[in-house]
């Protein structure tokens, strides 16, 4: 045998099945639970034979280690399971680099349907992390039945998985886990299976970056500032960064529910460019209804079209509805749905609102945002209370809405400068 893991609860061995004539490679677990008594020993072993039986269902899956067997020994519980020949993504990450776009896409594609299986079996891994996950390599010398598995991805370490119905190995509240890749509910000693969904982005994000996790986490804003650590040129799409921004989403309503609901998005084709022509249908690049935009809109409802434009921006760039938005979330809008909202506003005001026209009157006045906002009718600094300086009627100065209430950051007045980009970038003209 060869020690090959040592963690929190366990010891791993690689080891060779000497009862099978072909003596496979194989990985032994001794899962261990310090400071038990006798009674609370014989409770975890019955709980221990219950996953079992659960861990031995999952290894039906082609993309889950085989579960071999399991024993009790002088008082220590043992998995024996298949071993996978192969690197752990960690381990590509090592030696071949970061990962583009194209490789995260494959990553999900391919893991997604597993955690959709154990889920199902109620099942949460709890530790997804790239040293976690193995692509699989062909033994030598290739069976058959080997030649579809080789390159797959294969989620490993079920040692420490615990049962949606809340019965584990270990005490009830122990929290499991690798931190930096942890929700935070999973750090209170709750998990659910979006749990798993939140640890999964947080692999991607270090797959395209290389930057440990905790490196990445705007504790003053409370959300994950990935995007900047990208290398310099690098850029992701932004049907990839909504789905990420969700995945990693601190608030369990706020995050993807399950992995069915992260496949979906992930197997819907890219919307296709917006036409800039009068029967263009409204069709979201990332999924968001405009249907209460634009009956607003249509009611001439103006301040709570504008209240619903904030809770748009916010749910397109993947913030909680209420976020302020900076510089870099603006230069990062779908430019679909940045389109869509424009395209609402100017048909209901006769096109007298609208972030083009905003960006018409910008560049009247020379990018000069004082001028810019005496013309729209905003006073230069923001009020305490931001709807006092606001007229909602139709009789406000031009391009007067929406509102720059969403805006924030320390230089939050830059915001025109960088709508009036992406404005360019996507195309959109008054």
């Amino acid at each position: 045998m060869q020690l090959i893991g040592r963690g929190g609860f366990g010891i791993t061995f690689l080891a060779v099945d000497r009862h099978i004539p072909s003596q496979p490679s194989c990985v032994i677990k001794q899962l261990s639970f310090p400071n038990s008594n006798d009674a609370t020993f014989n409770k975890v072993v019955e709980l221990f034979r219950q996953e079992a039986v659960r861990l031995d269902e999952l290894g039906k899956h082609h993309q889950i280690p085989q579960l071999l067997a399991h024993f009790e020994q002088e008082q220590q519980l043992y998995l024996v399971q298949e071993y996978i020949p192969g690197k752990t993504l960690s381990q590509e990450l090592q030696q071949q680099g970061l990962y583009n776009e194209a490789q995260i896409w494959e990553l999900l594609r391919d893991l997604l349907p597993v955690l959709q299986f154990i889920h199902k079996h109620r099942i949460i891994h709890r530790d997804i992390k790239p040293q976690n996950i193995i692509r699989r390599t062909p033994p030598l010398s290739l069976p058959s039945q080997e030649e579809t598995k080789a390159g797959e991805l294969v989620l490993i370490d079920f040692g420490i998985a615990k049962l949606h119905t809340h019965t584990a190995l270990v005490h009830t509240g122990t929290i499991i886990g690798s931190p930096e890749y942890m929700p935070p509910e999973q750090t209170r000693g709750k998990v659910f299976p979006c749990s798993d969904l939140y640890s999964l982005g947080v692999t991607c994000i270090h797959l395209l970056t290389g930057v440990p996790p905790l490196g990445m986490f705007d504790v003053v804003n409370d959300r994950w500032a990935w995007q900047d650590f990208l290398p310099q040129g690098i850029q992701v799409s932004d049907r990839l960064a909504h789905i990420l921004e969700k995945l990693l989403q601190n608030s369990l309503k706020h995050r993807y529910q399950s992995a069915d609901e992260v496949l979906q998005a992930v197997s819907k084709p890219p919307a296709a460019r917006y036409k800039r022509s009068a029967g263009a249908s409204l069709v979201s690049e990332v999924g968001i209804d405009y249907s209460k935009l634009r009956n607003l809109l249509t009611k001439k409802k103006w301040k709570q079209a504008d209240e619903e434009t904030w809770a748009i921006l916010c749910l397109v760039s993947g913030k909680p509805i209420g976020s302020y938005l900076f510089g870099r979330d603006i230069d990062k809008f779908p430019c679909e749905d940045l389109w869509i909202i424009d395209q609402l506003w100017m048909k209901y005001s006769d096109r007298h609102f609208g972030f083009s026209v905003q960006k018409q009157i910008y560049a009247d006045t020379d990018g000069e945002y004082p001028i810019f906002c005496d013309r729209v009718g905003w006073p230069i600094h923001n009020p305490h209370f931001p709807d006092s300086a606001l007229n909602f009627s139709q009789h406000a100065p031009m391009g007067h809405l929406p509102s720059r209430k969403w805006v924030g950051g320390y230089e939050w007045w830059h915001h025109a400068e960088h709508l009036v980009a992406k404005l360019e970038q996507c195309g959109i003209d008054n």
